[in-house]
């Protein structure tokens, strides 16, 4: 080097070196900012209280597990010292936390006991659980059997209960279309709700005292099927809210859980779930190959005030990718 020139030192050499940590960081703060946007999204329409469009209310079904790229989002943002985002992050955190807490009411029914009723409900996939559901049903001992997806041969098979379950009601139809009621108790007919599936309805004397029963099994949220989707739950919400004197049991595949703005105008009827009544109600039901490690609860069943619930335990079906949940119930007098 010539005298009298001063020495160049390259940038690079008292701070980051090309490809160093500063590219490191915008790329690290660019990945927590597409995760967070995303997220944001979904958790946004669960605030307010929209399902959204595609691909949101698909989200929304498993919102608990939106914590995991929000998570990965604050590690990011951290990593990339963008402290914008870390405190987004910590907000989006906390918001998906208090929505995960249980919805709906929990009050005490306040007339007397008057009977016992243990309830199962299963969606048998095509009818290819059917089998697996007749040994549970043997098993379990239920009052009342909610059917889903049951096709002919499915319905054919469920007739062979009939010495332990000589009270039925179903709608007909192949693939998922079928449904079927068994019940213990006598039951008179009802007015079921129009569907793509099929979602019968009865009146059952249990021990001299009317509940009103009605399977739910509405369209599954489909891209492009949204729409059908939504309308099929109003449906199910105004069939729940036409009698709110007579004890009910809504039973069936929602195909949607307390994190849908839909299902929760449901449960705004004064309808309560009887899983989440009994302490569990993040317990998984589809897809039953990854539960209960992970998955969602769209099957449910949502009972009147008129009822305590003593217990919720959740079934694998062999065959089906539903898991089935049976309930223990105990029906009170009114005044």
């Amino acid at each position: 080097m010539r005298e009298g020139r001063a020495a160049v030192t390259p940038r690079w050499a008292v701070g980051d070196p090309p490809g160093g940590r500063r590219p490191r960081r915008r790329r690290g703060a660019g990945c927590a900012g597409v995760l967070l946007a995303a997220v944001s999204v979904v958790a946004g329409c669960r605030a307010a209280d929209s399902d959204g469009i595609t691909p949101v209310p698909q989200l929304l079904a498993f919102l608990p597990w939106l914590l995991v790229p929000a998570g990965a989002g604050l590690l990011l943002a951290l990593f990339a010292r963008w402290w914008t985002g870390a405190a987004w992050s910590v907000l989006l955190l906390g918001l998906l936390a208090w929505h995960i807490e249980p919805y709906g009411t929990t009050g005490d029914p306040i007339g007397l006991p008057v009977a016992e009723v243990r309830v199962l409900t299963s969606n048998v996939e095509f009818g290819q659980g059917t089998g697996a559901l007749i040994e549970a049903v043997r098993r379990e001992k239920p009052d009342l059997v909610f059917v889903q997806e049951c096709p002919s041969l499915c319905d054919a098979a469920l007739r062979g209960l009939a010495a332990d379950y000589p009270h039925r009601r179903a709608v007909e139809g192949e693939g998922p279309r079928g449904s079927v009621i068994l019940s213990r108790f006598p039951l008179r007919a009802a007015a079921g709700i129009p569907a793509t599936m099929g979602m019968p309805a009865a009146v059952a004397d249990v021990r001299g005292h009317s509940v009103r029963l009605q399977l739910a099994h509405p369209m599954p949220p489909l891209p492009g099927r949204v729409d059908r989707w939504r309308a099929e739950l109003d449906a199910v919400r105004g069939a729940a809210a036409a009698d709110t004197r007579t004890p009910t049991v809504l039973a069936g595949d929602f195909n949607a859980g307390q994190d849908h703005a839909a299902f929760r105008r449901i449960l705004d009827t004064g309808l309560r779930d009887a899983a989440r009544l009994a302490g569990s109600h993040r317990t998984p039901t589809w897809p039953s190959p990854t539960t209960p490690g992970f998955g969602t609860q769209i099957d449910h069943v949502l009972v009147s005030e008129d009822f305590t619930v003593h217990d919720a335990r959740f079934l694998d079906i062999a065959g089906s990718d539903h898991r089935a949940v049976v309930v223990g119930l105990t029906l009170h007098g009114r005044g």
